[in-house]
């Protein structure tokens, strides 16, 4: 069974950091670009940040540039979002999502663009 598992969420203040990991079980991803998508309650899934299978480029919504970093290491996780300066605006659960196209295929924000999904993490920022 392909899963991709979320971890690193929890109840922080306002201007902490948090880093979220995702395991995969079931397949590799190593040749799959990454996604991190967050959804708050009431809200539609939106997209955060994206790396590509090799690492070398990287996408982030406006929102989050400059406070997270979207990283990979393909021998352990292939992918890791670390979180600074958080706001309660970012209370979300936070997913990771791998893109199912070949190697070299452009960086996406749509979350329909994504074929695996973990379960979600949640991230709680109190101000």
């Amino acid at each position: 069974q392909v899963q991709l598992v979320e971890s690193g969420g929890g109840l922080v203040q306002a201007g902490d950091s948090l880093r979220l990991s995702c395991a995969a079980s079931g397949r590799t991803f190593i040749r799959y670009n990454m996604g991190w998508f967050r959804q708050a309650p009431g809200k539609e899934r939106e997209f955060v940040a994206a790396i590509t299978w090799s690492g070398r480029s990287t996408r982030y919504a406006d929102s989050v540039k400059g406070r997270f970093t979207i990283s990979r290491d393909n021998a352990k996780n292939p992918a890791y979002l670390q979180m600074n300066a958080l706001k309660p605006e970012d209370t979300a659960v936070y997913y990771c999502a791998a893109d199912g196209r070949p190697p070299g295929a452009a960086l996406r924000h749509s979350p329909a663009s994504y074929d695996y999904w973990g379960q979600g993490t949640q991230v709680t920022v109190s101000s």
